[in-house]
C-alpha cells in the first residue's frame, strides 16, 4: 500500500541535466517573438513595455541625454519576460525528461502477422501493422503494437512503460489483456488484435502529452487567464489616462517611470507562473505512473466531490481465498467438498483455485471431468458459476453451482429445492466477520456455504478520512450481500456503499450524483465499465484493462492499480491550491509596488504625496528599479513552488481559503516591502 502523502506516493520526477537547462534557456529567448508571447496576455504587455522602454532610450541616447535609467528599466522588463517564459519551459524540460524512458521503448520492432486462418503468413515491421491485423508474440519477443490478447496467457515485462520491473500476467478473455507496444513477452505465447494505427499508439500518446506539445489550457486555466487579461486592461486604461490628467494639472509625467507602474500593478507573477503550473499538474501526475490525456482530467480531479471505488483491489487486496467449509445442518462437509470441487473445477479466478487448494489441504482427491461436462463461468447477471455432468450410463445429470446466497436461491426455485433454515445463519456468520459467504448447491440440495476473506489494504481508513477532510464523498460498489458489505465499509471507512451491484448500476449511479451537481470519479478496467469510465467526470482506466475501458477513461494507471484513484484526487487537490495560493501571492505583492512607485512618480509635482513613501526609499529612480528588480526575480524564485506544488493538507475549502489568505496574502503583502527596501539600499550607492 503506498502512502497517503502525494510526496511519497509519486516518483521522484528527473532532475534536469547541463544541456537540458541550456535548451530551457534557449527556449525561453525563443519565446520572446511576438507571436509566441501574444498567448499569455499579461506578459505580452511587458513585452510591449520592454520595446517601448528600448525605444525610449534610444531616443535619449540619439539626443545626447542620459539614458541609464531607461536602459536599466528596459532590461529588467526583458528578464522578466525571460523568466517567465523559463518557468514554462523548465516545466516542459522536465516533462520531456520523463518522457525519455517511454521513448526507448519505441524501438525498430518486427512482427509476426497472422492471416485470416491463424497462420504465420510473414515477419513484417511494426510499422506496417493496421487496425485489426492479429500477430503472434511468442517469448522473449517484444508486442509490438497497442492490442488485445485474445489467445494465450503469457507473462509480460511492462519496465519500459511503467518502471515497474516485476512481471505481470495478461490472459485473453479477462479484463487483464490489453497489452502495449514496446513490452516484452517472457513466458508464453500470445495472439495479439492489434486495436491502433501507426503514430496513434499509447505510447505516441503519452510521449505528446508529457511535453507539453500538446497540452491544452484547462477551463479554469482560461477562465483564470481572462481575468488576469481583464485586471491588465483596466491597469493598462488607467496608467494611459495619467498623463491626460497629469497634463489638466500642468505636469508632465516621465513615460519610463509610467511603464515601470503598469508593469508592476498587473499580475505578472502569476501570469508568468501560469502554465509552469498546468505542466507540472500534468507531470506530477505522470510521476505517479498516471498518464492524463488532457490537463482538464487533472484540473477537474480537484473539483471531484464523489469518489466511487469498487471494493475488490480497490479498498481489499482483492485476492479472496476459501478459508472455510461451512455444511448447512444435516449435511456432511463431505457432500459440501464434492459439489464445491466440482463447481471449480474448470473456474480460472482466484476464488474458484483457491477452493480446489483448500480442499485438496482437507485431503480431498480432485476428482478428472468427463469431456462433455460443461462449464458455466460467472456471470454479473447470473452471479453464479458452475458445471454440469450430463446423463450417463444409467446415471442421472448432475448439475453443481456456487454464487451468492440469494442467487443460487433463485436458481434452486427451478428444482424446487428446500432452503435450509440454518443457510441464513451461516451467511450471516460469514459476512459479519467481513468475509464473502459462496453459497454451494447441486440439483439436489443446497449444501453450505464457502468463507471467502479478502484483507483491507492498511493506511486505507486513514486516505478515507484525509478524503473526506478534502470535501469529498466515498462510495463502496460491491457485489457483495449487504451485511458483508457493511462490515468491511465500516472497518474502512467510507462514507456510504452499494451492496449486490451491477455494472449498470454504477453508471446509474454516477447520473444520480452528477444530476445533484456532484463531480464524480470512478475506476474500472473491463469492457462493462466503459460506459460508466465515459459517464464520469473523471475516469481512471488500468493498463491492463480492455481496450474500451482505456478509450472511455480520461486517464490510465500504467501500475493498474485501483487504489491510485485516490492519488489522483490528491494530485488535483494539490494542482488546484498551488494556482490558487500563487494568484493569492502575485495580487497581493502589488499593495508593496504601488507604495515603491507612485510616490516616485508624482512626489516632484504633488510634495504632499511623499508621506507614502514611509519605506524612505533613497530617490525615484531607485525606488522604481528596486520595485521592478523585484518583480522580475520573484517569477524565478517562485518557479521550483510552481513546479513542485504547495504540500496538501486534509482541510476543508473554507480553512483552506484563510489559510491562503494568511500565508501567501499576508506574506505577499509584507515580502516585498522588505525585498524592495533592501534593494533600494544596495542600489543606493549605484545611482
Amino acid at each position: 500500500m503506498k502512502n497517503s502523502t502525494i510526496k511519497k506516493s509519486q516518483k521522484t520526477a528527473p532532475a534536469l541535466d547541463q544541456s537540458q537547462i541550456v535548451a530551457a534557456c534557449w527556449i525561453a529567448v525563443k519565446k520572446l517573438n511576438p507571436p509566441s508571447a501574444s498567448k499569455n496576455p499579461v506578459m505580452f504587455v511587458v513585452l510591449i513595455g520592454t520595446l517601448l522602454s528600448a525605444g525610449i532610450t534610444l531616443q535619449r541616447l540619439f539626443a545626447g541625454a542620459s539614458f541609464g535609467f531607461e536602459l536599466t528599466c528596459a532590461l529588467i522588463l526583458l528578464f522578466t519576460v525571460w523568466f517567465a517564459n523559463l518557468a514554462e519551459a523548465i516545466a516542459e524540460a522536465r516533462g520531456r525528461g520523463q518522457a525519455t524512458s517511454l521513448r526507448s521503448a519505441r524501438r525498430d520492432l518486427m512482427a509476426e502477422r497472422l492471416d485470416n486462418h491463424g497462420r504465420t503468413t510473414k515477419t513484417i515491421p511494426a510499422t506496417e501493422l493496421r487496425k485489426g491485423d492479429k500477430v503472434l508474440v511468442s517469448a522473449g519477443n517484444y508486442v509490438p503494437a497497442d492490442g488485445e490478447i485474445i489467445e494465450g496467457v503469457a507473462s509480460i515485462n511492462e519496465s519500459a512503460v511503467t518502471g515497474e520491473s516485476a512481471p505481470v500476467l495478461r490472459e485473453a478473455g479477462t479484463d487483464h489483456s490489453g497489452v502495449i507496444g514496446g513490452t516484452k513477452v517472457l513466458s508464453g505465447e500470445i495472439v495479439v488484435a492489434i486495436t491502433t494505427e501507426p503514430g496513434e499508439s499509447f505510447l505516441d500518446r503519452m510521449i505528446g502529452l508529457v511535453e507539453g506539445a500538446k497540452r491544452q489550457k484547462t477551463p479554469n486555466e482560461l477562465a483564470l487567464t481572462v481575468l488576469l487579461a481583464a485586471l491588465t486592461l483596466v491597469f493598462l486604461i488607467a496608467v494611459a489616462s495619467l498623463p491626460a490628467m497629469a497634463g489638466f494639472m500642468g505636469v508632465n509625467l516621465d513615460n519610463t517611470m509610467l511603464i515601470a507602474l503598469l508593469v508592476c500593478l498587473i499580475p505578472t507573477t502569476i501570469g508568468g507562473l501560469l502554465p509552469a503550473i498546468g505542466i507540472a499538474g500534468m507531470n506530477r501526475a505522470l510521476a505517479a505512473n498516471i498518464v492524463a490525456k488532457s490537463g482538464k482530467a487533472v484540473e477537474v480531479a480537484g473539483d471531484i466531490d464523489t469518489l466511487m471505488l469498487d471494493k475488490t483491489g480497490t479498498i481489499t487486496f482483492g485476492d479472496r481465498q476459501a478459508t472455510r467449509f461451512l455444511p448447512v445442518a444435516g449435511t456432511s462437509e463431505q457432500d459440501l467438498l464434492e459439489a464445491a470441487v466440482y463447481s471449480s473445477l474448470q473456474d480460472p479466478t482466484p476464488e474458484g483455485k483457491s477452493i480446489l487448494k483448500l480442499a485438496e489441504n482437507r485431503g480431498f482427491h480432485l476428482p478428472s471431468l468427463p469431456d462433455d461436462a460443461v462449464f458455466s463461468p460467472f456471470s454479473a447477471e447470473t452471479r453464479l458459476s458452475g458445471l454440469s455432468l450430463p446423463a450417463k450410463d444409467g446415471n442421472a445429470g448432475r448439475e453443481f453451482v456456487k454464487g451468492a446466497g440469494t442467487a443460487v436461491s433463485r436458481w434452486a426455485e427451478g428444482y424446487d429445492l428446500f432452503v435450509p433454515g440454518s443457510l441464513q445463519g451461516l451467511i450471516n456468520q460469514v459476512a459479519q466477520t467481513g468475509g464473502t459467504p459462496l453459497v454451494v448447491a447441486s440439483n439436489t440440495a443446497i449444501l453450505g456455504v464457502v468463507a471467502l476473506s479478502d484483507v483491507i489494504k492498511p493506511g486505507i481508513a486513514e486516505r478515507f478520512a484525509r478524503l473526506r477532510a478534502l470535501g469529498v464523498r466515498t462510495i463502496m460498489v460491491t457485489g457483495d450481500n449487504p451485511i458483508t458489505a457493511g462490515a468491511i465499509a465500516a472497518e474502512a471507512g467510507v462514507d456510504d456503499f452499494i451492496a449486490e451491484a451491477k455494472p449498470e448500476d454504477k453508471l446509474a449511479l454516477i447520473r444520480a450524483e452528477q444530476a445533484k451537481g456532484r463531480l464524480v470519479a470512478m475506476v474500472g478496467d473491463g469492457t462493462n465499465d466503459a460506459p460508466a469510465l465515459a459517464q464520469a467526470d473523471v475516469g481512471l482506466a488500468m493498463n491492463s484493462g480492455t481496450q474500451a475501458a482505456r478509450e472511455a477513461g480520461n486517464m490510465v494507471d500504467l501500475d493498474s492499480d485501483p487504489a491510485k484513484l485516490l492519488a489522483v484526487v490528491e494530485v488535483g487537490k494539490q494542482l488546484l491550491m498551488t494556482r490558487g495560493a500563487l494568484t493569492t501571492f502575485s495580487l497581493a505583492n502589488d499593495v508593496a509596488k504601488y507604495f515603491a512607485i507612485v510616490p516616485a512618480i508624482f512626489i516632484a509635482a504633488i510634495p504632499g504625496i511623499g508621506a507614502l513613501n514611509f519605506m524612505q526609499l533613497h530617490s525615484p529612480q531607485s525606488a522604481v528599479i528596486a520595485a521592478l528588480i523585484f518583480n522580475a526575480l520573484i517569477i524565478p524564485a517562485l518557479i521550483p513552488l510552481a513546479l513542485k506544488g504547495v504540500n496538501l493538507r486534509a482541510i476543508s475549502a473554507e480553512k483552506l481559503l484563510r489559510n491562503n489568505m494568511l500565508v501567501y496574502g499576508l506574506g505577499g503583502v509584507f515580502l516585498p516591502f522588505i525585498a524592495i527596501k533592501l534593494l533600494d539600499v544596495i542600489l543606493t550607492p549605484l545611482i
